[in-house]
C-alpha cells in the first residue's frame, strides 16, 4: 500500500550526538539514538537534492515508526528550507517476513514506483531488517539503473550485518540471495533507540553476527563478549529507553550497547572498504555461512538467520581443528560464548529440536541434502567449497577463505562416522597422542577452586560437554568468575570462598553424571537468605540422565537434613533442592551406600568443609567402589587446602574450613581416554606414547597398560610420568582369562574390544569388579554384548562382568561394516572406533557426536594422527535400538465425580485391549477401607496422601504402559498429583479431561451415596474451583454432554475411545497419502442441522471432513466476544461432528485476509487452533505467519496442515516459482502437509499447478496445491490428495470453483486418471443377489466408472481366467459355495478371514498400472464387519460387552463370522446351539482361546438368557422357547435374508427385542467391501435404497 505526505507543524529539532564510521573513504555509518531529525537533517544537508523520497518498511515497522519517521521529515525541512517547496515523501509498506523478498515483490515496488512518476533523482530509503534492506537496495540498485539509497535497520542482525557492505539481493527458487547487485547505500542510520523492542530471540539472532566478527578478526572483543554476556544482553534488550539523545544523558547501558554496536561495525567497514567486491578479504565475513546458509536453507523460517550461523561457526570452527589448524579450545571457548547469549551450537541442539522437531530435524538436515545447497552456494569458486578457516579466535588461516575438500566437510557435518582399517603402514608409525584433561580430576578442580578463597589458574582443562556443563552450573549459582588466558589454554578462576546464590532458572546437567551427582550436594550450600520461603533449585537433565541412579546419595543428604524431593522419577534427576535461612548443608555423621557409584562419596567430600559441622562420612552397604576415585578426591582436597583424614577403611573425617586456591593447577591428561590410544597400537601393531600419564598418576586407568595390555602380549615402558605400548603383530593379541577391573572400571570396554579378538590364551577374557558399569551414561554391560554380537564376538554378561570370547580378526563380519550404536556414551564409540580401525570392514559408530563429553577431537586424533580411515557416514533410523518397542505409556482420566470416567474407561480399555483400573477402587483394596471411611476415620489429608502414593506408584511401576487409568475427581487438589500427572505428560503420557454438563453430574451426585460429600460448596462450587486444575494437568478433552444434538452416551462411547487411540497411537485415524483423497468442507453455521443421515451423505467419497470453524454462527462477533465462552462453543460444535462422523476432522479457522470469515485476533485464533490439538482433531490447518511454528511444536500427534491462501492470485503464482518455492518452504518448516492455494485467471494456470505439484509433491512431503474459482477447477481435479470439496446438499461451497467428489471422479475418468474396474459378485445360484444393484449404486453416486456384475461359478478354479486374470479386475465378492475353495488363490489373507476360514471379499492389490494376478490378491472377510455393525446400532447401552452373554445357531461358514464378530465387540461369553452337535464341538475347539467362556449346549432351552441371538442357519425352522427372550433390551439378528421375518425374528419381535433383518447385514458387509475397494467413504444411503427396491420386489 502506498500514501503521500504534507509537511507537518514545525517544532524545535532534537539532533542527536552521533558516532560516524568510515566506509570506502566516506563516514558513512552513523551510530546513535533517537536518530529521525538527525538523519533528515543529514540527508537534506549533505547528500543531493532529491525531488522524491520513498520510505520502504513492512507493516509491523509501519505502526510503530513510521508516524514519527514523516513528521520528522517535515520539521527537518521546515528548518533548513524555510518557505521552499517540499519534497514528496512516498512511503511504501510491505507484508513482513522472508516471503516478501522475492522478485514478484520487487517488481511490485517498481510498478508502483514507476505509477507515481519517480525520476531518477529520487532517494530510497529501507526502513527495517535484513529482509527489506536486501529488498529495496536491489530496488535502488536497479530502478532507472541505480538510484540513491539510505539504510535505516532496525534489527542488532541488520545493523551489525546486512546493512554494511552494500550487497543487495532476493531470494529465488533455487536458493536464498542468489539474484542482486552491490549497491553501496549513501548512509547507514544505526538509531540503537529501536533495539529496546527487540524480542530475546531476535536479540540472540543478531549476536550470532556479532560473535562471528570477533571470531575472525578481534581476539580482545570476543574476550569481552565471553566474559560479558549477561551485561551485554541488558544492554540491548533494555538500552533504548527515551534517553540518549547527547552523550551526557546516555545510560551505562547504552554505552555498552553502542560500544558493541560500533566495534562490530567497524569491522565489517574495514573489511568492504578494502575489499568492496567480495575478491578475497571481504570472504571472511562469511564464516558460518558456509554451511549455515545451507542449514538455513533447509530450516528456514522457523529457525533464524542468526540460529543456523550459529551452528554453522561451530562446524567451520570443527573443519579448521579437523584440518589441524584450530586447538580444541578455541572451538569450546567459541561454542561456549554462542551457548551463552541463547544461540544453537549444533544441528541436533534442543533449541532447533523444539523449533523445527526431533523427526523433521533429522529428515531436513540429513548431510547430502546440506552438501546439495552448498553446491549452489554463491559463494563457491567452482566446484571448491569456501570456507573461512580459524588459526584461533580472533584470527584466520589466510586473509580469504579456504578451499576446503567436500569429504571434510561432509565428514564434520555427518551424525555418525565411518571407521576403516588403518593401513600397516600407518600403524607402524611410532605416535605421540596427549590426550584431553582428566575429566575427574577438571570436574573437582572446577568445583574446589570455585568454591575456594583467592584466583586459581587451572591449565590442561578438559573442554568437554561435561566440563562446560559443570562450570556454567557454577557461574549460575554465583560461585565464581572466570576469565581466559593464553588463547583460551588457561581458565582464570576467581573463587567465591562457597557464597552461593540461587540461579535463574533450572539447572541442565545434559547426561553429565559427575556434574549431577557432584551438584547434588553442592546446590545445598546456596545461601537462602534473601530468597523467599519455598525457594529452590532444580536439577535436571537429558532422558537418560533422568534414568541414572542418584538414591542413595539423595537418601544420605536428606537422612542430614537436607531439602532435597524427586521432581519426577523416584531415584534420578530432576531434583528439587529446597532453601531457608539457616538450613544450608548440615554436616555431622553422615551414612552413605557406596556400593554404586565412588561419585556419590567425592560429592559429599568436596562439600563436606562447608557444612555447618564437621562431617563423618561412614560408607555402608557393601564393598566400595572405584576406591581409586574417592582416592583422588582426597588428594586433591589436599592440594586446595583441605585435609581429609581416613580414620578407618571406610570412614573419613572432613573439618571445617575453606579451599585456598594454588595460583596454578595442572589437569593431568585423561587416563581413560588415554587408554584408545593405547589399544590402537596393542590393535594395529603400532606404537604409541602418552606423554603425561604414568605411574605416579591420581587416577586408577593410568595402570591399564601395566594391568591389560602388557598380559595381552604388549610391549609396555611406563615412567612416572609417561606411558609407551608397542602391540604384538597384528592377530596377536593373548586373551586375558579372569581380570578383576574395579580398579579402572571405565577402561573395561577398552579391554573388552581388544578381547574380542585376542585369540591368544585361550580366547575367552573374564572381566569381573564393574557392577557400577551397568549405571552409568547407558548399561555398558549390555551394551558391549549386543555391540560386539554384530561384529560375531559371543558374549555372556553378568551382574559385576562380561565374558568375552574371542574370534580372529579375520573373522569378524566383513560383508558390510557393522553399524555400532552408541547409546549417546562417548566411551561404547571410542572403543569401538578402535576395534574398526583393525576389523577387516572398518564400522560404522552411528553417533559422532557423544565423544564431545570428553574428547570431542577423537575424530581428529584417530584420522590424522593414529592414521585410521575415518569419513561421515548419515545411518539410518532404526525402529528400536534395544528390544521390542516398549508399550504406549497408560492413558490418565481426569474430571469430576460422576462425568463417567469409570464407565467410559472400561469401554476404551475393552475396545483397543488395554487394562483398566479405577484409583478409587485401587485405593479401598489396598488400604482396606471405602473412601467414606478412610475420610471419616483419618481426615481428608490422610485421603490425598494415599491418593498421592498410589497414583506415583500406578504412573511409574504398576499401571505405567497398556492401561486406561480413572482417577478421584478431586486428583487434582493436591499438588504432588498435579506434578504426577504433569510429569506423566512430560515423559509422552496421556491426561484426559473429561470436561461435564454440570447439571447432569450435579443430578447424579445427589443421588450416590457411594463418596463422601463434599467439604466445602455444592458440585458446582467444586468444579468451578477445579475448572483451571483439570485444565493445567491434562493434554486431551473430550465433552461429556448426552444433552447435545446426536450426542447420546453410546456416541460419547465411541468418541471416547476415538479420542484415546488418537492419544495413544493405537487408532491414529489418517488419511491415506498414498492415493488421491479428498475431505468435504462443511458451510453450515451450526453442526446440528447435519442429522446423522444427512451428513453421511455429504461426506460420502470423502477421506474427512472439515469443520470451517470461522463460517460457524458461533463466529459472529468474534471480534468483540468473551473468548472463553467462544472456544466453549466451538468445543460444542466439534463434539457433534465427532459424534455424528467417524471421519478424520480438519480444524480450520479461515482469516478474511486469506479468503475466510475469520475476523477476531491472532490471539483468539491460535487459542482455538491450541485447542482443537487437545480435543484431539486429526488435522488442524494452520495459516502460515509468525504464530505457526509455535503451534507446530505443540501439535502432539495431530497434523498440521500448514496453508497459504491467495484468493486474488496476484502473488501465488505457479509461474513465478520463487515466491511459490518460499511459500512451500515456510509452510514445510512449520506443517506436517503443505498447502498452497492460488486463484486461476487462465486454463494454463492449472497446468503450471500441477507441474508444480509434479515437482514437489510425495507420500513423505505431501502437497495440496490448487487454484479457486471456475476456472480453476481442474486443479482440483489433479490436486494429488485432500482435495476440499463440496456437496449438494451443503447450503454453499466453502470457496469459489470447490466441485463435488462426483464430479472430481468423473473427470478423473475421463482424463485416463481412474482406470475402470471390473466387479463381481462370485458363487451359485446367485441370480436374484441385490449385491449388484447395491455395488452399481454406490459406483454411480460418487462418479465412478466401475460396474458390478455376477460371475456365475461353482469351482474356484474357474474365477481366474473368468475374473480375476482380466487387467480390468477391480475385486469380487464371494459367496457359497467358494468361501473356502477360493483361498488358494489369494496371494494372502487378512487376519479375520484367516481365522474365520472363508473368504468372501477379494481386493486387488496391485498398481493401477499392472495387471490382475495371484500375487495381487488379498482375500478378506467382511461378514464379521457386517454383524458387528448392525449389532452396535442395534444394541442398547445398557447391555455393555462386559455384561453381555450371546448365543449364535449354527455351526457352518456364517457361524465362525458370526463368533468372531462377538469377539471383536468384546463379547467374553457366547453359547453355540447346532442340531449336529459334532459340527458345534468342532467350531468351539477352533475358537475357544478368544473367550471366557465358549460352551455347546444341547438344546436351545438350555442356553442361559443371552442379550444377543444371532441365527446362521438359512431356511431355519427352529422353534425358539419363549425364556429365552426373559431378558430386556437384547438384540436378535438373523443372517437368513429369505423369508423376511425368520422364526427368530417373529418370536424376538413379540418380546420386543430389537431386532436385525439379514438383508441389514448383507447391506453392512457391502458398504464394508465397498470401502475396501474404493478406498472412499461409501455412499451408504443411496446402496442401501438400492437393495431394498431390489429385495421388496423380490420379496
Amino acid at each position: 500500500m502506498a500514501g503521500s505526505d504534507k509537511q507537518t507543524a514545525v517544532r524545535a529539532l532534537q539532533l542527536a550526538e552521533v558516532e560516524r564510521i568510515s566506509i570506502l573513504g566516506s563516514e558513512s555509518i552513523v551510530c546513535g539514538f533517537h536518530l529521525a531529525d538527525y538523519m533528515w537533517t543529514d540527508i537534506f544537508s549533505s547528500l543531493a537534492a532529491a525531488s522524491t523520497y520513498v520510505l520502504v518498511t513492512d507493516s509491523n515497522l509501519a505502526a510503530l515508526y513510521l508516524d514519527k519517521y514523516r513528521e520528522s521529515f517535515g520539521v527537518a525541512w521546515a528548518h533548513l528550507r524555510a518557505g521552499a517547496a517540499a519534497p514528496r515523501l512516498l512511503t511504501y509498506v510491505l507484508a513482513p517476513g522472508e516471503t516478501s523478498k522475492s522478485r514478484a515483490t520487487k517488481s511490485e515496488i517498481e510498478d508502483w514506483m514507476f505509477g507515481e512518476r519517480c525520476t531518477r533523482d529520487t532517494l530510497v530509503l529501507a526502513l527495517g531488517g535484513g529482509v527489506i534492506g536486501d529488498l529495496v537496495g536491489y530496488v535502488a540498485a536497479t530502478f532507472m539503473r541505480g538510484v540513491g539509497f539510505v539504510q535505516v535497520p532496525t534489527s542488532l542482525l541488520a545493523m551489525v550485518d546486512s546493512s554494511i557492505g552494500g550487497k543487495t539481493a532476493v531470494d529465488t527458487a533455487a536458493g536464498k540471495n542468489l539474484v542482486g547487485a552491490f549497491w553501496q547505500p549513501q548512509r547507514i542510520f544505526m538509531d540503537m533507540a529501536v533495539l529496546s523492542t527487540l524480542p530475546a530471540r531476535e536479540f540472540s539472532n543478531g549476536m550470532a553476527e556479532v560473535i562471528k566478527t570477533a571470531a575472525i578478526w578481534d581476539a580482545a572483543e570476543f574476550d569481552v563478549l565471553e566474559a560479558s554476556a549477561d551485561e551485554v544482553r541488558r544492554a540491548v534488550l533494555t538500552g533504548g529507553g527515551s534517553a540518549g539523545l547527547t552523550l551526557a544523558t546516555r545510560t551505562a547501558e547504552q554505552r555498552m550497547l553502542q560500544r558493541v554496536i560500533a566495534a562490530s561495525a567497524r569491522v565489517k567497514a574495514h573489511v568492504v572498504t578494502h575489499d568492496e567486491r567480495e575478491t578475497g578479504l571481504r570472504g571472511l565475513l562469511n564464516f558460518g555461512h558456509t554451511i549455515g546458509h545451507a542449514i538455513e536453507a533447509q530450516l528456514a523460517p522457523a529457525v533464524l538467520h542468526g540460529e543456523c550461523v550459529a551452528v554453522g561457526c561451530v562446524l567451520e570452527a570443527e573443519v579448521a581443528r579437523r584440518m589441524g589448524h584450530l586447538g580444541e579450545v578455541s572451538v569450546a571457548r567459541l561454542a561456549r560464548c554462542l551457548r551463552a547469549y541463547g544461540l544453537p551450537t549444533a544441528m541436533d541442539d534442543p533449541l532447533l529440536c523444539a523449533l523445527v522437531g526431533k523427526a523433521q530435524l533429522r529428515e531436513r538436515l540429513q548431510p547430502q541434502r546440506l552438501m546439495d545447497v552448498m553446491r549452489v552456494d554463491k559463494k563457491n569458486v567452482g566446484t571448491q567449497k569456501r570456507v573461512v578457516v580459524l588459526a584461533r579466535l580472533g584470527a584466520t588461516l589466510e586473509p580469504k577463505p579456504t578451499n576446503v575438500d567436500d569429504a571434510l566437510i561432509l565428514e564434520v557435518i555427518s551424525r555418525g562416522v565411518l571407521v576403516r582399517p588403518a593401513p600397516g603402514t600407518a600403524a607402524a608409525a611410532a605416535v605421540v597422542v596427549t590426550p584431553p584433561g582428566s575429566k575427574s580430576i577438571s570436574n573437582r578442580a572446577l568445583q574446589m577452586a570455585a568454591l575456594g578463597q583467592g584466583t586459581c589458574r587451572i591449565r590442561n582443562l578438559l573442554h568437554s560437554d561435561d566440563t562446560q556443563v559443570m562450570l556454567a552450573a557454577l557461574q549460575a549459582m554465583g560461585g565464581c568468575s572466570i576469565a581466559w588466558e593464553d588463547d583460551g589454554a588457561t581458565l582464570v578462576v576467581h573463587g567465591g570462598g562457597g557464597q552461593l546464590h540461587m540461579p535463574p532458572a533450572d539447572v541442565y546437567l545434559g547426561n553429565a553424571g559427575t556434574a549431577a551427582r557432584f551438584l547434588a550436594t553442592t546446590a545445598n550450600l546456596i545461601n537462602a537468605g534473601s530468597s523467599a520461603a519455598g525457594s529452590s533449585t532444580v536439577l535436571t537433565g537429558n532422558a537418560r540422565m533422568k534414568q541414572r541412579p542418584c538414591a542413595p546419595l539423595v537418601d544420605a543428604l536428606r537422612a542430614n537434613g537436607c531439602d532435597i524431593e524427586y521432581v519426577e522419577r523416584e531415584g534420578s534427576l530432576p531434583l528439587r533442592v529446597g532453601h531457608a535461612a539457616g538450613r544450608g548443608f548440615p554436616g555431622g555423621h553422615i551414612q552413605l551406600a557406596a556400593s554404586v557409584s565412588s561419585q556419590y562419596v567425592s560429592s559429599i567430600l568436596l562439600c563436606a568443609p562447608y557444612a555447618q559441622e564437621p562431617v563423618r562420612l561412614e560408607l555402608v552397604g557393601g564393598k566400595v567402589i572405584s576406591q581409586p576415585y574417592i582416592d583422588m578426591t582426597v588428594a586433591m582436597m589436599a592440594q586446595f587446602g583441605c585435609a581429609v583424614q581416613r580414620v578407618a577403611a571406610n570412614e573419613y573425617i572432613v573439618p571445617r574450613g575453606a579451599y585456598r586456591n594454588p595460583s596454578e593447577y595442572v589437569v593431568e591428561s585423561d587416563a581413560s581416554s588415554a587408554t584408545y590410544p593405547l589399544a590402537f597400537a596393542a590393535i594395529t601393531g603400532g606404537q604409541c606414547t602418552v606423554p603425561n600419564i604414568g605411574s605416579a598418576s591420581l587416577q586408577g586407568d593410568a595402570r591399564f597398560a601395566v594391568d591389560v595390555l602388557r598380559p595381552m602380549g604388549c610391549t609396555v615402558e611406563q615412567t612416572a610420568t609417561s606411558t609407551t605400548v608397542r602391540g604384538p603383530p597384528r592377530g596377536a593379541l593373548r586373551a586375558l582369562g579372569d581380570i578383576d577391573m574395579e580398579p579402572m572400571t571405565d577402561a573395561f570396554l577398552t579391554a573388552a574390544v581388544l578381547a574380542a579378538v585376542a585369540t591368544g590364551g585361550g580366547g575367552v577374557t573374564r572381566i569381573r569388579g564393574i557392577a557400577n558399569q551397568h549405571v552409568k551414561e547407558c548399561d555398558r554391560i549390555v551394551a558391549m554384548r549386543d555391540e560386539l554380537a554384530r561384529f560375531g564376538v559371543e558374549c555372556l554378561d553378568h551382574a559385576d562382568g562380561i565374558d568375552v570370547h574371542a574370534r580372529a580378526l579375520a573373522e569378524l563380519c566383513s560383508a558390510v561394516p557393522p553399524s555400532v550404536h552408541c547409546y549417546d556414551d562417548h566411551r561404547v564409540a571410542m572403543s569401538f572406533s578402535v576395534l574398526a580401525s583393525a576389523a577387516p570392514s572398518g564400522a560404522e559408530i552411528r553417533e559422532r557426536r557423544c565423544v564431545g563429553k570428553t574428547w570431542p577431537q577423537w575424530w581428529d586424533v584417530l584420522a590424522r594422527d593414529l592414521g585410521a580411515g575415518v569419513s561421515g557416514a548419515d545411518p539410518a533410523e532404526e525402529a528400536e535400538e534395544l528390544g521390542s518397542p516398549a508399550p504406549a505409556l497408560s492413558t490418565v482420566i481426569v474430571g469430576m465425580r460422576g462425568v463417567g470416567k469409570s464407565t467410559l474407561g472400561r469401554a476404551a480399555a475393552r475396545a483397543l485391549g488395554l487394562a483398566f483400573v479405577d484409583m478409587d477402587e485401587e485405593l479401598e483394596r489396598v488400604v482396606g477401607k471405602t473412601i467414606p471411611q478412610i475420610i471419616a476415620a483419618d481426615g481428608w489429608d490422610a485421603f490425598r496422601a494415599h491418593e498421592t502414593r498410589l497414583l506415583e506408584l500406578a504412573l511409574t511401576r504398576d499401571f505405567a504402559a497398556a492401561t486406561v487409568v480413572a482417577c478421584g475427581g478431586g486428583v487434582v487438589e493436591a499438588e504432588a498429583n498435579r506434578a504426577l500427572l504433569l510429569r506423566h505428560i512430560a515423559r509422552g503420557g496421556a491426561v484426559v479431561c473429561l470436561t461435564p454438563n454440570m447439571q447432569h453430574v450435579a443430578a447424579f451426585l445427589a443421588r450416590d451415596a457411594t463418596r463422601p460429600a463434599y467439604a466445602a460448596g455444592d458440585a458446582h462450587d467444586v468444579y468451578e474451583r477445579r475448572r483451571e486444575l483439570y485444565a493445567a494437568c491434562s493434554n486431551y478433552e473430550l465433552l461429556v454432554d448426552a444433552s447435545l444434538p446426536h450426542a447420546d452416551w453410546s456416541a460419547i462411547e465411541r468418541a471416547f475411545v476415538r479420542l484415546v487411540g488418537f492419544a495413544t497411537g493405537a487408532r491414529a485415524n489418517r488419511v491415506d497419502l498414498t492415493r488421491p483423497s479428498h475431505f468435504v468442507s462443511l458451510t453450515a453455521p451450526d453442526v446440528a442441522t447435519y442429522a446423522p443421515a444427512r451428513l453421511a451423505a455429504i461426506v460420502a467419497g470423502a477421506h474427512a471432513v472439515e469443520l470451517r470453524v470461522d463460517l460457524l454462527e458461533a463466529m459472529a462477533g468474534s471480534e468483540s466476544a468473551d473468548a472463553a465462552v467462544l472456544v466453549a462453543d466451538v468445543f460444542r460444535q466439534f463434539s457433534i461432528l465427532r459424534a455424528v462422523s467417524p471421519l478424520p476432522i480438519v480444524f480450520t479457522v479461515r482469516t478474511a485476509a486469506q479468503g475466510g470469515a475469520f475476523a477476531g485476533s491472532d490471539s483468539l485464533r491460535l487459542r482455538l487452533l491450541r485447542a482443537a490439538v487437545r480435543w484431539g482433531a486429526e488435522y488442524v490447518d494452520a495459516e502460515v505467519d509468525a504464530h505457526a511454528p509455535a503451534l507446530y511444536s505443540e501439535r502432539g500427534r495431530s497434523l498440521v496442515i500448514a496453508s497459504f491462501h491467495d484468493p486474488t492470485g496476484t502473488r501465488l503464482r505457479w509461474g513465478r516459482s520463487e515466491f511459490a518455492a518460499e511459500m512451500l518452504q515456510r509452510a514445510r518448516a512449520c506443517g506436517d502437509i503443505a498447502k498452497l492455494i492460488s486463484f486461476a485467471h487462465t486454463w494454463d494456470d492449472n497446468i503450471a499447478c500441477r507441474e508444480f505439484v509434479d515437482r514437489h509433491h510425495s507420500a513423505a512431503t505431501p502437497l495440496i496445491a490448487l487454484n479457486m474459482g471456475y476456472t480453476g477447477q481442474m486443479s482440483r481435479v489433479l490436486c494429488p490428495v485432500l482435495t476440499p470439496v463440496t456437496h449438494p446438499l451443503l447450503a454453499a461451497a466453502a470457496a469459489p470453483g470447490q466441485i463435488t467428489v462426483a464430479q472430481i471422479n468423473q473427470a478423473r475418468a475421463i482424463a485416463g486418471l481412474l482406470p475402470t474396474r471390473r466387479f463381481a459378485l462370485c458363487g451359485s445360484p446367485i441370480a436374484h443377489s441385490p449385491s449388484p444393484a447395491m455395488h452399481n449404486a454406490g459406483f454411480a453416486a460418487l462418479g465412478l466408472p466401475h460396474s458390478y456384475g455376477l460371475c456365475e461359478a461353482t469351482e474356484a478354479q474357474l474365477l481366474m481366467p473368468a475374473l480375476f486374470d482380466s487387467p480390468d479386475f477391480g475385486g469380487a465378492s464371494v459367496t457359497i459355495p467358494l468361501k473356502e475353495s477360493v483361498i488358494p488363490l489369494m496371494s494372502a489373507l487378512t487376519p479375520a478371514a484367516r481365522r474365520i476360514g472363508a473368504v468372501n471379499t477379494v481386493i486387488r492389490t496391485a498398481g493401477a498400472s499392472a495387471s490382475a494376478t495371484t500375487s495381487s490378491l488379498l482375500g478378506d472377510n467382511t461378514d464379521y464387519l457386517g454383524i458387528v455393525g448392525c449389532l452396535t446400532r442395534a444394541s442398547s447401552p445398557a447391555n455393555s460387552a462386559a455384561t453381555a452373554s450371546a448365543l449364535v445357531v449354527g455351526a457352518g461358514g456364517t457361524a465362525r463370522a458370526a463368533i468372531y464378530a462377538l469377539h471383536s465387540l468384546g463379547i467374553r461369553t457366547v453359547l453355540v446351539y447346532n442340531r449336529t452337535k459334532s459340527r458345534a464341538d468342532s467350531l468351539v475347539a477352533d475358537f475357544a482361546d478368544l473367550f471366557d467362556s465358549l460352551t455347546v449346549i444341547d438344546k436351545l432351552s438350555d442356553a442361559v438368557v443371552p442379550t444377543v441371538i444371532i441365527g446362521t442357519v438359512p431356511a431355519c425352522d427352529l422353534l425358539f422357547p419363549d425364556e429365552l427372550f426373559a431378558g430386556r433390551c437384547g438384540v436378535a439378528l438373523d443372517m437368513a435374508y429369505k423369508p423376511r421375518w425368520t422364526p427368530l425374528l417373529e418370536a424376538a419381535k413379540r418380546h420386543e427385542w430389537s431386532v436385525v433383518p439379514g438383508v441389514d447385514v448383507l447391506i453392512e458387509q457391502g458398504i464394508h467391501q465397498f470401502e475396501k475397494w474404493t478406498h472412499a467413504t461409501p455412499p451408504t444411503a443411496a446402496m442401501s435404497e438400492a437393495v431394498h427396491a431390489k429385495y421388496d420386489a423380490n420379496f
